[in-house]
């Protein structure tokens, strides 16, 4: 079998050490496997396979020899290294938001728009987390008929800001028991015992930018130029797993029964739907693999062509390092 050249741009981070994971659970065809990071973590050492790597430092000559670089580091060192990536021959599977809304950059998520992906640049992006998570759930209804619009709701994870979200909603808890000071830094408010209705900045639309991602991103994705979603994101004080309830509108009126069977069938979904056993999706039961569960499926009571859902997927994963991996497949493929 052709092994390749891998880089992991951002190696020391969570979404790099996950990716550094599913590397190995997937037995990637990994050659050479070259994890960067910031000058502070050089020489650090990450096991692999039975080996330990050290961390080398990313720069613009550090890509030369790589086939594949998968980017978890933030937009601007996304940029700074995507013409150096791109030079080096390498393709660069991104999970930063930098490129996702290029039109010469395709966004891709393996289960929807594979063949979007063999039209790159140099350069492929992966979606926001939420978004890869709802359009997975929806997407075998769009194959029974175009979606015209949706509305969404998200309860993301504290981990999706990071590895300190995670620790701030332990410290919080903790202070809470032990009748400490609530210290605040990743997030404005509390963010224990507590939800934050807002997830990035406020548009002029008031609209955040982490709600407008799921309509510009879906549109792009599902290659539905005139899909429009309302979507509210929510900050909720759960570790790890984003969870979203979704109205889909379709052209033509769907039966519960058959949206059921199709979602059952597609390709990375788990259907956990029997509300009279109490089976649904929860972010306990996702975490750390990569289906999105989908459940709670019934008509929509406003429109005649609705379908409410409650999907949950591992973000960390599916919503970001299993994701680019997947894009890394399909040029082995």
């Amino acid at each position: 079998m052709k092994t390749y050249n891998v880089a992991i741009l951002g190696a020391t981070g969570a979404v790099g050490r996950e990716m550094l994971k599913v590397l190995e659970e997937r037995n990637f065809p990994v050659n050479e496997l070259r994890l960067l990071a910031s000058a502070r973590s050089v020489g650090k050492k990450i096991a692999f396979r039975g080996n330990e790597i050290a961390v080398q430092e990313a720069t613009e000559n550090a890509f030369e020899g790589m086939d594949i670089v998968l980017g978890a580091a933030s937009n601007e060192l996304a940029k700074q290294m995507a013409p150096a990536i791109k030079a080096s021959g390498a393709v660069f599977i991104d999970n930063s938001s930098a490129f996702r809304m290029d039109p010469t950059v395709p966004l891709v998520v393996p289960e929807i728009n594979p063949e979007d992906a063999m039209k790159h640049n140099g350069i492929v992006s992966n979606p926001n987390c939420s978004t890869i998570i709802t359009l997975v759930a929806v997407n075998a209804i769009n194959k029974l008929s175009p979606i015209k619009s949706m509305i969404a709701s998200t309860y993301q994870a504290v981990s999706g800001a990071g590895i300190g979200g995670i620790y701030e909603l332990e410290a919080q808890e903790k202070a809470i028991v032990e009748g400490g000071d609530i210290e605040k830094d990743t997030f404005p408010y509390q963010i224990a015992r507590n939800l934050i209705p807002q997830i990035g900045g406020f548009g002029e639309n008031l609209y955040t930018s982490e709600e407008m991602k799921m309509q510009n991103e879906g549109r792009k994705i599902l290659h539905l130029p005139n899909l429009n979603v309302t979507c509210t994101c929510v900050r909720v004080p759960i570790i790890r797993s984003h969870s979203i309830s979704a109205v889909v509108f379709t052209e033509d009126k769907l039966s519960v029964e058959a949206v059921k069977e199709a979602i059952a069938n597609a390709k990375g979904c788990k259907l956990t739907d029997e509300p009279e056993a109490k089976v649904y999706p929860m972010p306990l039961d996702t975490s750390d693999q990569d289906l999105v569960f989908v459940g709670r499926i019934r008509e929509d009571l406003t429109a005649d062509n609705g379908i409410a859902l409650f999907c949950c997927g591992d973000q960390v994963r599916k919503g970001a390092a299993t994701n680019a991996v997947q894009i890394a497949e399909l040029f082995v493929k």
